[in-house]
């Protein structure tokens, strides 16, 4: 049975493709990130080469390096992509500029069905009423935990939101490097979307901001201290060694390699690591709700990884035939039969999340759809904020004061200067740029 529902979902896929498939052969060019589920999709792509005659020239980079490349290549019209794996953050703020191509017309696509994407995520993805991206996979965060490991210590699985202080309670207790397992194993690798995804999340939850309402910097808050100061402490006492060194991708392979008793990172991670044939802990991980502390707001972030067309492509609809096989109902439908359904990309259609095969294999999936939903990026902070964003500010200025910041916070976890000379610094340095580009006089 199998067999027979994999070739009718591959067959399904396409005939998905073959429908957009133009009159003569093109080669496009897509730069992606080098996450599992990206992986998956250049594993799958030779079905929609094959089905159209089309070619991918893929260029995987690691996740700061695809970002500082997009943002030069579109951000300069330098046309060398054809497709590019951006965010719900880069998204908006290029659609409005103009850099990328709409993909409204997706919506008169009865087979593609749009509106089966989750709207929380194609509101995330658009701009001024226009869509330019569709999601691969969308995500908040949440705690992995070894339930082997905390039942050893007499731990419980917690029933509601623990604190940050808690959490490191917690780490120690689970703290065996003897044995090569760290109490916890969080984000330090620099930049805006390594680092800072946890560390502007738990800055929230200290009751820090970016802004206040008149667009001033408060780096150098003592919530900001608070918070950094409870980072560094946690991950000098009971993170792994060189943890500058470890983003998200290091950290999962820690996590499944049995080397990390916590870890507070994306939901969508989850499809790896309890997939058995990926991961060591497959049986012995469970979850539970992202750490608060003097606020539960903003303490689960919200992201989405999707296609985007540049303005500046010459192939787009080459471009856009891709987009819809590789992001459509059959592609995750064939993700499941060929990786298995535990490995189905999360939080972006709803028709797949209510696949009995999905929930079968992947109960926790509807606990990663309810954590999606209760984030609320326009209300993101203890305090009133004039930006939307709970790990990111939605403002084209962020990434380059997110990356300083990362930086900066890095350069403490590292023992290079001290909290307060990181703060002093990323206060400097916002206020500087926010400045400059007006927001403040």
């Amino acid at each position: 049975m199998k067999l027979k529902s994999t070739l009718l979902c591959a067959s399904a896929l396409a005939v998905v493709a073959m429908a957009g498939s133009t009159a003569s052969a093109e080669e496009i060019t897509i730069a992606t990130v080098n996450n599992n589920d990206m992986i998956v999709m250049q594993k799958l792509a030779p079905k929609w080469e094959e089905a159209t005659g089309n070619k991918i020239n893929w260029v995987v980079l690691e996740e700061n390096v695809l970002r500082q490349r997009t943002t030069q290549d579109i951000s300069t019209n330098g046309g060398s992509f054809d497709i590019m794996f951006i965010g719900a953050y880069e998204t908006p703020i290029w659609g409005k500029n103009g850099w990328l191509t709409s993909l409204n017309d997706f919506a008169d696509d009865a087979n593609y069905d749009v509106n089966d994407i989750f709207q929380l995520v194609r509101n995330g993805l658009s701009a001024d009423g226009n869509l330019y991206a569709v999601p691969l996979y969308s995500e908040t965060s949440f705690t992995f935990y070894r339930t082997d490991l905390f039942e050893k210590a007499g731990i419980a699985k917690p029933t509601e939101q623990i604190t940050y202080e808690q959490f490191a309670e917690m780490a120690a207790k689970l703290h065996d490097p003897a044995n090569g397992i760290y109490g916890t194993c969080q984000r330090g690798k620099a930049g805006w979307g390594e680092n800072m995804a946890f560390v502007g999340t738990m800055a929230n939850a200290f009751g820090a901001r970016w802004f206040d309402m008149e667009w001033k910097p408060q780096l150098d808050s003592p919530e900001w201290k608070a918070a950094i100061t409870y980072y560094v402490d946690l991950m000098t006492k009971y993170g792994p060694p060189g943890a500058t060194a470890n983003g998200h991708n290091e950290n999962r392979a820690l996590f499944k390699d049995g080397k990390c008793a916590t870890w507070v990172d994306a939901t969508s991670a989850a499809n790896d690591i309890k997939n058995p044939n990926n991961s060591k802990v497959a049986d012995v991980t469970d979850f539970f709700q992202a750490p608060k502390q003097v606020t539960d707001k903003g303490t689960g972030w919200f992201w989405s990884w999707a296609l985007a067309i540049p303005a500046s492509s010459k192939k787009a609809d080459v471009a856009k035939d891709f987009l819809k096989w590789s992001t459509s109902k059959e592609y995750f439908q064939v993700v499941g039969e060929t990786e298995g359904w535990v490995a189905v990309p999360s939080g972006t259609r709803a028709s797949i999340h209510d696949d009995p095969r999905l929930l079968e294999a992947a109960p926790f999936a509807e606990t990663i759809k309810n954590a999606i939903f209760s984030v609320d990026p326009a209300d993101p902070t203890r305090d009133p904020v004039p930006y939307t964003g709970v790990q990111f500010v939605a403002i084209p200025e962020f990434q380059g004061i997110g990356n300083y910041v990362g930086q900066q916070v890095a350069a403490a976890l590292a023992g290079q200067q001290t909290v307060d000379q990181a703060l002093a610094n990323s206060q400097q340095f916002a206020t500087r740029e926010m400045t400059k580009a007006g927001y403040i006089k």
